[in-house]
């Protein structure tokens, strides 16, 4: 079933001085099923930013269409956003987003505490999250206390604990040094694995070799798929590696899906 349908979309932006049009998105068409694993790839420019931000009801487009479990998200009252926002998505940012003057504890909880919930059902809630993401004995310590694979695995807590139908990740292993990057994508894995369905965007081959499928965005279009199948990580990064390769020199186009 699918989760997340995207029809169609397009976003034009007029600049500041001029007037002139600047059309981010052309006509971008596709669906996440439930249980999916998708990661996001493309040049700097190519619209991943702003396909996510409409995805995440950060933005509106000018065309097309965005649904989350049926729900058109242009057409949700700017008065319940935020409160759809969070309880239906899951974020994971690049830079982490946690708040210094609060405890890694207190920065999971607080969309709970936004959402008007209790503190027993909190902890509840947290208590196997914390064990599965290995930081049960952090909490109570500060974001600048940790390292950044630890600040990383208390955002991913804080994304989990609402329960979100998707959640999307930004750049999740930017800040990360390689060991910590490791760590991460197997938690994403582990998360994948339960039935969390989980939408990325990232630079990154390593990281998108952990995805189920890898979408590719070119000058505002979908330019290609890789289905995984039955690939192992090393063969879905030399498969990534060289649809790269093709998205960056301008050697051909294939529309549509491709299946390995």
């Amino acid at each position: 079933m699918s989760i997340l349908e995207v029809n169609g979309l397009k976003k034009i932006y007029t600049t500041r001085f001029g007037g002139a049009k600047v059309e981010a998105l052309k006509n971008v068409s596709f669906s996440v099923e439930e249980g999916e694993y998708v990661a996001i790839m493309g040049e700097s420019g190519s619209g991943k930013t702003t396909l996510l931000n409409i995805l995440a009801a950060l933005d509106k487009p000018t065309g097309g269409v965005v649904s989350l479990d049926g729900r058109e998200l242009s057409k949700i009252k700017d008065s319940e956003i935020s409160a759809f926002r969070r309880d239906h998505l899951g974020f994971v940012f690049q830079d982490f987003n946690l708040l210094d003057t609060f405890s890694l504890e207190d920065n999971i909880y607080l969309p709970l505490v936004l959402a008007g919930k209790g503190y027993r059902e909190m902890r509840d809630r947290l208590t196997p999250i914390a064990a599965q993401l290995g930081i049960a004995d952090i909490l109570k310590k500060y974001p600048y206390e940790v390292s950044g694979g630890q600040k990383q695995r208390a955002a991913v807590a804080r994304a989990l604990i609402t329960n979100p139908r998707l959640i999307l990740a930004d750049e999740p292993t930017g800040a990360l040094d390689s060991k910590a990057t490791d760590e991460l994508l197997y938690l994403f894995g582990e998360i994948n694995r339960s039935g969390q369905t989980i939408l990325m965007v990232t630079h990154s081959v390593k990281a998108a070799s952990h995805a189920g499928r890898v979408l590719f965005i070119k000058d505002g279009e979908v330019f290609h798929q890789i289905y995984r199948g039955n690939s192992a990580n090393q063969e879905m990064y030399q498969k990534i590696s060289d649809t790269l390769t093709v998205l960056t020199t301008g050697e051909g186009r294939n529309e549509g899906e491709a299946r390995f």
